[in-house]
């Protein structure tokens, strides 16, 4: 059921009630229903913490936004110590393609937040920007200078 990602093992607590997988998230410290979504977005926050030693506290959830009116959440946020927001990462499901709708929808985010990077990632592909001061698009997960 769980799909094989291109993204290091995550040491994730899973439970189950029922017929119901859930996986305690890093940051909310709370159960959540473990969507396919779900499960790339938490072994991305896993991969933030564990392997790119980013502070936990500097990891924003579901960060809600106000687009032209409309309320909006960034699946994740990553500030620097300044409060700043520097990377705005878009998660979707393992069987979602990326294609330019995603770009399109963290570019909206990030119109925004002004973030230096963009990362989104259905788990096995995953496409980062550099905003500034040139962009840049990678194939790779997190491939900043």
């Amino acid at each position: 059921m769980l799909t094989q990602l291109n993204l290091p093992p995550a040491g994730l607590d899973l439970s189950r009630r029922g017929n119901t997988i859930y996986v305690k998230c890093l940051i909310r410290k709370k159960s959540l229903v473990l969507t396919p979504e779900e499960w790339v977005r938490q072994h991305i926050i896993y991969s933030l913490v564990h392997h790119f030693a980013i502070s936990a506290g500097l990891i924003g959830v579901e960060v809600g936004l106000d687009y032209n009116g409309r309320k909006k959440r960034a699946d994740i946020v990553v500030y620097d110590r300044s409060g700043h927001v520097d990377i705005v990462i878009e998660c979707k499901a393992p069987e979602v393609i990326l294609s330019e709708e995603t770009l399109f929808q963290i570019a909206q985010y990030n119109s925004v937040f002004q973030a230096d990077k963009l990362l989104i990632s259905n788990g096995l592909e995953h496409f980062s920007v550099k905003t500034h001061p040139e962009i840049r698009i990678s194939r790779g997960f997190i491939e900043f200078d």
